[in-house]
């Protein structure tokens, strides 16, 4: 696990600089509190909203069941702490509403749970021959021929992919786009995404470097939680396909102002998977791996207090960096939160 963070903190370095809002008066003496007061668990897609679909079921059913399942799992385990749902029934929240939930609850943590799915394997057979007439030549010398020409019968296999995977918002890398755009499709199929959104393209790298701002922040304590998440699914056996970074917009990821991770639990698209994502089995071993993970997470936070001087020291940032940071992140929550008031004055 240590080798796994390490990596994806090295990753994320050549960014942009860490900044930080808090202010220049930091207490010596470490004051104990409570690490996390408040989770939102973000069930993925909902309504008409299908997400992703195996051989007899949806993503969106699997998301809001396990879901549920770990936030039963959460109030057991952490009585103290506050659970809040965007979603508990088959509804769809919009992106941009999940995030704002999110946020005006001041959430400490934010737990969006998805289901994976990969392309189906495109197959072809030899089913025979067929005897095909032509022609050669023009005039006398024009001549019949045949030949023998194959005949295929195409078929898709379902795709063999496999395992869990857990992200968190990183603005440098690029390899997840496909993923990323099926994710936001929803988001820009909203009615009035123009209004909604503040006329914002979630890919541009504007929005991208402004979104980076306000969450670099968190990147630590969010790879720390998928770490440890993964480890868990590890250990019950589940195939390992590692923390990742989304290098392009993830509404949710970029725009929730606390530690946030999103986690593919497996393939819809393998009917293996989609058996194991559907039984109660399966959907109490992921809830219970991270719950598992949870627990970790709290302590290590809990280890760490006290030692925001220090990370702050050593990341050397200047007056300056900090208010061109706030600078920009404030105009930026400023055109949203403007656009919102807009649209709902209408």
């Amino acid at each position: 696990m240590i080798k796994r963070t390490f990596l994806v903190f090295l990753a994320a370095a050549f960014t942009i600089s860490f900044f930080s809002f808090k202010g220049d008066d930091i207490s010596t003496t470490p004051r104990k509190q409570k690490v996390v007061k408040t989770i939102v668990i973000d069930p993925g897609h909902g309504g008409s909203d299908a997400g992703a679909k195996g051989q007899y079921s949806y993503e969106k059913d699997i998301c809001l069941d396990v879901s549920l399942k770990l936030g039963k799992m959460i109030e057991k385990e952490f009585p103290d702490i506050k659970l809040l749902f965007t979603r508990t029934t088959d509804t769809y929240p919009a992106l941009h509403a999940r995030a704002d939930y999110a946020n005006n609850n001041k959430g400490d943590l934010f737990l969006c749970i998805h289901v994976n799915s990969a392309p189906a394997q495109r197959k072809s057979e030899l089913t025979g021959y067929k005897t095909v007439t032509y022609y050669t030549g023009k005039g006398k010398n024009r001549k019949k021929k045949t030949k023998q020409v194959p005949q295929y019968r195409y078929y898709n296999l379902p795709s063999k992919a496999k395992g869990t995977e857990t992200y968190i918002w990183g603005a440098h890398k690029s390899e997840e786009k496909e993923l990323a755009v099926r994710e936001n499709a929803p988001m820009l199929a909203e009615e009035n995404f123009e209004q909604n959104y503040g006329g914002i393209d979630p890919n541009s790298p504007e929005f991208i470097a402004l979104s980076l701002l306000k969450t670099k922040q968190y990147f630590k304590r969010s790879a720390t939680l998928a770490g440890y998440v993964q480890d868990e699914f590890v250990k019950v056996g589940r195939v390992d396909r590692d923390v990742k970074q989304r290098g392009v917009g993830i509404w949710v990821l970029q725009a929730t102002a606390m530690p946030s991770v999103l986690i593919e639990t497996g393939f819809i698209s393998n009917p293996e998977e989609e058996k194991y994502l559907n039984s109660q089995e399966g959907q109490n071993e992921l809830s219970e791996c991270i719950i598992r993970a949870l627990r970790k997470y709290i302590s290590w936070l809990e280890e760490k207090q006290g030692d925001d001087k220090k990370d702050v020291i050593e990341e050397k940032i200047t007056e300056s960096d900090r208010k061109a940071a706030a600078a920009n992140t404030k105009a930026f929550l400023e055109m949203v939160e403007a656009n919102e008031k807009k649209r709902q004055a209408k």
